[in-house]
């Protein structure tokens, strides 16, 4: 599967500072100064949207008797990520804004297992593989990131 060579990280508004390692994470649009609008606007949103479309790319070469299956189990844990930044991102309390962000955190993880066993019995190449392992790496940062930004805010 090839994959589009992406920007992560928006240096210049220090969301992700590379050279000293430190997370700053703003409310704030990645591609303008204006503050969020929406949850399509949040960057932890963006790289899960990401994944979901890796997700549904890779498992459209499982076989077909895992319709119901392991395919199915990985499209909904994907999609259950961004969807539960998108309910969290509309609650009104920073308190059930969070407890969205850690049912979307919980998803990421199950979609690490499913991933793992997809991998095990043969279901994915090696390259795509690494590839979604890396995309969950990064919304799983980037949510533990958002997730203590938004408790700070409380």
């Amino acid at each position: 599967m090839k994959r589009k060579q992406i920007r992560i990280w928006n240096l210049e508004s220090g969301i992700w500072n590379l050279e000293s390692g430190i997370w700053n994470l703003e409310y704030k649009n990645m591609n303008s100064k204006n503050k969020i609008k929406s949850f399509t606007d949040l960057n932890v949103w963006q790289e899960g949207h990401k994944l979901v479309l890796m997700v549904y790319q890779i498992t459209k070469t499982f076989p077909k008797e895992e319709k119901f299956g392991i395919i199915d189990q990985m499209r909904r844990a994907a999609i259950s990520i961004t969807s539960n930044i998108a309910e969290g991102f509309s609650r009104q309390t920073f308190k059930e804004k969070t407890q969205f962000y850690y049912m979307a955190l919980g998803s990421i993880t199950e979609l690490q297992n499913q991933l793992l066993v997809a991998k095990d019995i043969d279901y994915l190449k090696e390259k795509d593989f690494k590839e979604v392992a890396g995309q969950i790496i990064i919304v799983h940062k980037l949510l533990n990131a958002f997730i203590t930004k938004t408790k700070s805010l409380a």
